[in-house]
């Protein structure tokens, strides 16, 4: 896990700023750094810089750029099953002079070509340079776990792991996009990636899945090297759909779990992580110390099943509590690292959380990112699904348990309605929830509809895609990449993996939600390896804390920060921010603005300079 950053152009980029942009880099790789400059027959300036977290093999041998015949590479992430390819290469008389994935990543792409891409299980966003082909490419994984930004200039192509490296190399910023910003206030997080637009005019990502070539001259191609899909196997049982979850989280966890350094991981009451904690302790004897953010917030309390399970897999615990000291002051320093305002108060609560895995000296944590979008994790799936099956035989009997079990839990007052997407399929206002009122706030008009990316012709499927590779799992794990390497973590996301992701979307759909459970295969897939307590919980609770127990908005000092003049109020109606303050209780929907308007202050105030 490490911080890459370069050009591809027509200028030398100075000393000066290659040193700037490594000294930004120092969170992401701070046991090594390297630069590696090149110049091109036709002119071109190609420049490389690499800052290294170790991982896998910790000698200085395998520091980058790293060089196979012609080609060097940098590196951010993880081949996870590098072990494999190596063993393939050196069937056929390959040597290596490392023990890292690093070297089999380059030399399977040397030998390969980047069709090895398909081979390749892991994370990452990679630039390798072939000295021979005068070519830079550029490359991403296929959920977008690892960034990868980039800028186009007359000058030429900047790119890197986080916006202020190409700031850096470029010696100037790019202008805020004001009008992102306002889609952030109206709409959420959840619209974020939505359109290209990012928070800064002219930054660009690489996408998840991606690879940008640009040759001599600065001529790009960019090709897609997977693209997700629904194929339903009609003619898979029950049985056989379980029995190909269990197999393929396990064999995504003995990947994931290879590393010369140890891990810690983050923990809550609910299924998805105590699914991996469970495989990680009862197959592979992993001694497992996991982290929580503790809350006393009822709506987000996992106390007791979170006790129940310790007790239940004999595992060490780190519980921190919400301390709402410092919060704006701290929010001030997680924006400016960001380049961004954050995504939900859950992600601020993360930071502090990873805070306590790095001083215990752990530099990898495990997460449960993305399992509700494998396997129907939400209350709307429910819904969608019970739409699906409304002609088939098992239709009454589905909604009978959802009404007893289901029902009771969920406070989105449209989500209540098991008739929902009977009679509206292309409803979605649960999700931009509220958003006609938050347009209000704003010194001008903002509207934007709800849109969708189109997967599949199952509403039940092409929501769960949507969420995962457009509105949930990438704003994730875009968060929780910078949270982890503030402090200097690998994050890992075994759910993640491509072999599990294309079996869970060959299972019909008849199987994920059964008896009120959403989550079904998962769970059975678990059971002997997670606690029972908490595969038999139907409360869906999420890693989540309000935001008044960090922001007393009844201290007149708070308020007095929070309305002191900003460039915030340029695009904010002060007199409605001051409203919202001023109310006794707020609505869900209104806590989640008053988060989005503080990030958003924050963020025009120290990074639109």
């Amino acid at each position: 896990m490490c911080g890459i950053a370069g050009f591809i152009g027509t200028r030398r980029i100075s000393d000066e700023s290659s040193r700037q942009c490594l000294d930004l880099m120092r969170r992401r790789g701070p046991d090594a750094s390297g630069m590696r400059r090149f110049m091109t027959p036709t002119g071109q300036h190609v420049l490389l810089i690499h800052s290294r977290l170790s991982i896998i093999d910790l000698d200085a041998r395998s520091n980058q750029p790293f060089n196979v015949d012609r080609s060097w590479m940098a590196l951010n992430g993880e081949l996870y099953n590098y072990l494999e390819i190596k063993q393939r290469l050196a069937e056929v008389g390959v040597a290596f002079l490392t023990r890292s994935d690093t070297e089999v990543f380059l030399t399977a792409l040397c030998r390969d070509g980047w069709g090895m891409l398909d081979q390749a299980e892991g994370m990452w966003a990679l630039a390798v340079y072939d000295e021979e082909r005068c070519e830079l490419t550029l490359s991403r994984d296929r959920f977008g776990e690892k960034p990868l930004y980039v800028v186009r200039a007359p000058e030429g192509l900047y790119f890197g792991s986080e916006p202020k490296f190409l700031f850096a190399l470029m010696g100037r910023t790019l202008p805020v996009n004001r009008h992102h910003v306002r889609r952030y206030l109206v709409n959420g997080y959840k619209a974020l990636y939505k359109s290209t637009d990012r928070f800064f005019i002219g930054l660009e990502e690489v996408p998840p899945a991606g690879v940008l070539r640009i040759g001599p001259g600065g001529k790009e191609t960019q090709t897609l090297y997977w693209q997700p899909a629904y194929r339903p196997n009609d003619a898979m049982s029950y049985a056989e759909a379980v029995s190909g979850v269990r197999s393929r989280i396990i064999e995504s966890m003995k990947l994931r779990l290879r590393s010369d350094v140890p891990a810690a991981f983050l923990m809550s009451g609910g299924v998805d992580s105590n699914v991996l904690i469970g495989i990680a302790k009862r197959v592979f004897g992993y001694d497992v110390h996991g982290f929580t953010i503790l809350t006393e917030d009822e709506r987000y309390d996992e106390s007791d099943m979170l006790d129940r399970s310790i007790a239940a897999l004999g595992v060490r615990h780190t519980g921190l509590r919400a301390d709402p000291t410092d919060y704006l002051d701290n929010m001030k320093v997680l924006v400016d690292y960001h380049d961004a305002p954050i995504s939900t108060i859950s992600h601020y609560v993360q930071w502090l959380l990873m805070r306590d895995v790095h001083a215990q000296g752990y530099k990898i944590c495990f997460s449960g990112v993305g399992a509700d979008e494998l396997v129907s994790g939400y209350y709307d799936h429910y819904l969608m699904h019970l739409a699906e099956i409304r002609h088939e035989p098992e239709y009454a009997s589905t909604r009978k348990a959802w009404e007893q079990y289901v029902q009771p839990l969920v406070r989105n007052p449209y989500l209540r309605d098991p008739d929902l997407f009977v009679t509206a399929p292309e409803f979605r206002g649960h999700i931009f929830l509220n958003n006609d009122e938050f347009s209000e706030y704003l010194t001008e008009p903002f509207s934007e509809p709800f849109a969708e990316s189109h997967y599949s012709d199952s509403l039940l499927r092409n929501r769960m895609m949507n969420e995962m590779f457009v509105e949930a799992t990438r704003v994730i794990l875009h968060e929780t990449d910078l949270n982890a390497m503030y402090f200097s973590i690998e994050n890992r996301s075994p759910y993640l993996d491509r072999a599990l992701f294309e079996f869970c979307y060959s299972i019909p759909n008849r199987y994920l939600s059964r008896d009120g459970y959403n989550k079904a295969v998962l769970r059975d897939a678990a059971r002997g390896l997670a606690p029972d307590c908490v595969l038999d919980e139907r409360r869906k609770v999420g890693f989540n804390a309000p935001i008044h127990a960090f922001l007393d908005i009844n201290d007149p000092v708070v308020v007095g920060r929070l309305m002191e003049d900003s460039p915030v109020f340029d695009l904010l109606k002060r007199n409605k921010v001051r409203e919202l303050l001023r109310k006794p209780r707020l609505a869900n929907s209104e806590s989640k603005f008053l988060f989005y308007f503080v990030n958003a202050k924050v963020f025009l105030e120290t990074c639109a300079g």
